[in-house]
């Protein structure tokens, strides 16, 4: 089982990326996922969460009105649009199922907001 990360990239203080993360190896549409990341020196926090069918979302305080997290289920991929970037919000963001699972943890892509 594997997840991939990618999307990342520099951006100026009020852009946007969109992130990716392809599955492999396992069942995607029967699990929730959810997006992660960590800053330097700081421990890894939760970002977004998605059920299985995409249905019910949920946030970080620090992030809502900003992020939207969606899937495609025929594509084993789930997305996290980043939309009006903050410094504060550069980091490097992993995918992971819902609770994460530590074996799925990837190599995560970096994420830098800064002009």
């Amino acid at each position: 089982a594997q997840l991939v990360e990618s999307g990342g990239g520099l951006v100026q203080p009020g852009g946007s990326l969109r992130l990716s993360c392809a599955a492999s190896g396992f069942a995607f549409s029967r699990y929730a996922m959810s997006w992660h990341r960590q800053a330097p020196g700081k421990e890894r926090e939760l970002v977004a969460a998605i059920s299985s069918a995409g249905g019910n979302t949920n946030y970080a305080d620090s992030v809502k009105g900003r992020f939207t997290i969606s899937r495609d289920n025929a594509k084993n991929t789930v997305y996290l649009q980043m939309n009006n970037l903050k410094p504060e919000d550069t980091a490097v963001y992993y995918c992971n199922k819902n609770p994460p699972n530590r074996a799925y943890w990837g190599q995560g892509t970096q994420v830098t907001v800064s002009s």
